[in-house]
């Protein structure tokens, strides 16, 4: 048996399936527990119930990225560990990042499915699950003492007036380099002549997709787009990748 029909396994999708159920019962739990504490402090039943099928509606697109990016790493990981990844506490860019530097780590190509070991899954998976924890437990041990600091500060105050704290700063500094990461190594390989033009035209078109999503939320006053907009550049990024290759 190949360690791809390994992965993709009934007993894979039978542990997989049930932390996913798992994690969706407790969602049903409180969002019914949610329901009934509006319905206790006089909240209008209708607008709840419009509340929630907006929600459940705007959703729908969106996942469409993280449906792809199941797609995108079942290829070499199998299904059940990239849907439950990005099922329950995963992000999509966080994932294929990780899994590609620790694919690279144990002497991997990258995510290539021909190369795939058990060891080298089981370390990939280790560190996708490993990395991502830590977010988690620091907001169970440490939220309430952060927001308790914060809640009485001018300081604070006075930063989310201008746009945001630290926080912000430093997450879309990070961002900022990662993507500025890639985007250089592209450039690098096809300067180099060890690469070609796709990635670079596949990150121009995704970005570019991406700016018309800014644009026309902030400037257009349509928010609701910005929910899409992850999802939209990926869907144009990948058209392009089949058009251009």
């Amino acid at each position: 048996m190949s360690i791809l029909a390994q992965l993709n396994s009934p007993v894979m999708y039978l542990i997989c399936g049930t932390i996913i159920a798992f994690v969706a019962l407790v969602c049903v739990f409180f969002m019914i527990r949610a329901y009934k504490a509006g319905i206790s402090i006089g909240m209008d039943p209708v607008k709840m119930k419009r509340t929630i099928t907006a929600s459940a509606t705007f959703t729908l697109l969106p996942s469409i990225g993280i449906l792809l990016g199941v797609i995108a790493l079942s290829g070499s990981l199998g299904t059940p560990l990239p849907w439950l990844r990005l099922s329950v506490i995963g992000a999509l860019h966080y994932e294929t990042q990780v899994a590609e530097a620790a694919a690279e780590a144990v002497g991997l190509s990258g995510l290539n499915a021909t190369e795939m070991t058990a060891e080298a899954f089981t370390t990939i998976a280790l560190l996708m699950s490993f990395c991502i924890m830590w977010g988690m437990l620091m907001s169970v041990f440490f939220t309430k003492r952060y927001l308790g600091k914060i809640g009485g500060s001018k300081k604070s105050e006075s930063s989310e007036n201008s746009g945001g704290g630290i926080g912000d700063i430093a997450m879309t500094a990070m961002f900022i380099g990662l993507v500025s990461a890639y985007v250089g190594s592209y450039i690098g390989d096809f300067v180099s002549g060890s690469g070609d033009w796709l990635p670079i035209a596949v990150a121009v078109v995704a970005g570019a997709v991406m700016a018309v999503f800014i644009y026309l939320a902030e400037k257009k006053n349509l928010g609701w787009l910005e929910s899409f907009s992850i999802a939209g550049s990926m869907i144009a990024g990948m058209a392009a990748a089949v058009l251009f290759g």
